[in-house]
């Protein structure tokens, strides 16, 4: 990655949010590259108008050269076996080339606006560029009303090394009962993964990468988060079409906590052979 690049989309950018030229020319010369990189990404994060071409432009150019320099994981040479439809990965999900990566999303469709937030609407939107930003700010003023929990928008993954986004809005948990969350949010959930999957079947999507859909600061439980995944998934993949139009799908998960509870769940539910699945923790 140039830093000169770096230094020039930082400066652009805050000369067109109306910052004084002088004292952004002086930051910049003066900062590390790292640093610089670190203010572009907070100027970006919270901008309610999307930027200018010429900044678009620089910005492709810095991320360009990120993508080129970074570690890209293929799925496909992780899977147990050449007929296995699922794996669990542990790892940044900004990183997987697959033909689409799920975003958990909130309902505005347009990432998060929060400097530094740990979500995964953050990291994606912050790896894949202001240019997706732009993309589904018209799309979301033309339908004129929040995303309806459970339902799915394709977009261009952009500077990602994935081809494409889908974007879904999972229920958030407010409250438990016996410690799980009421059914029709369970049903949210399974309609989150049944609607990434009917839409990359019908786009022609034949690899999709699962994040942990509505766990963390949405509130579902963890390990009853699994099992709607995987059960979902597992139903949808029982149809002789479904199977055969899509190779694998990759349960990404960040936490350890995560990682285990789908490294125990994965076998029950994709075994190698045929079976009835487990009962859920909450059914």
């Amino acid at each position: 990655m140039a830093a000169a690049d770096i230094r020039e989309t930082l400066l652009e950018l805050a000369v067109w949010m109306g910052m004084d030229r002088g004292q952004v020319a002086e930051f910049v010369r003066q900062a590390p590259p790292d640093e610089a990189r670190a203010a572009l990404k907070d100027l970006l994060t919270p901008l309610v108008r999307d930027p200018p071409e010429r900044v678009l432009q620089l910005m492709d150019r810095v991320l360009g050269a990120e993508l080129q320099a970074m570690p890209v994981t293929s799925p496909r040479a992780l899977l147990p076996h050449p007929d296995a439809k699922a794996v669990v990965w542990q790892g940044d999900i900004t990183t997987l080339r697959v033909d689409a990566i799920v975003n958990a999303a909130n309902s505005d469709m347009l990432g998060c606006f929060r400097r530094n937030h740990p979500c995964i609407d953050n990291a994606i939107h912050n790896r894949a560029g202001p240019r997706l930003r732009a993309h589904l700010r018209p799309l979301m003023a033309a339908q004129g009303h929040p995303e309806p929990t459970g339902s799915a928008r394709l977009t261009p993954g952009f500077m990602l090394p994935s081809g494409h986004i889908l974007h879904t809005v999972g229920p958030i948990v407010q409250r438990l009962i016996d410690g799980c969350p009421p059914e029709a949010q369970a049903r949210q959930l399974a309609g989150c993964y049944e609607s990434c999957l009917d839409l990359a079947w019908a786009s022609g999507l034949r690899s999709v990468a699962f994040c942990c859909i509505s766990t963390g600061v949405f509130g579902y439980p963890q390990e009853a988060a699994a099992h709607v995944a995987l059960s979902t998934v597992r139903r949808w993949l029982a149809v002789p079409a479904h199977a055969e139009a899509v190779d694998y799908v990759v349960f990404n998960v960040f936490l350890d906590r995560d990682r285990d509870i789908y490294r125990r769940l994965l076998p029950e539910y994709f075994p190698e052979g045929a079976g009835p699945p487990p009962r859920a923790l909450c059914a």
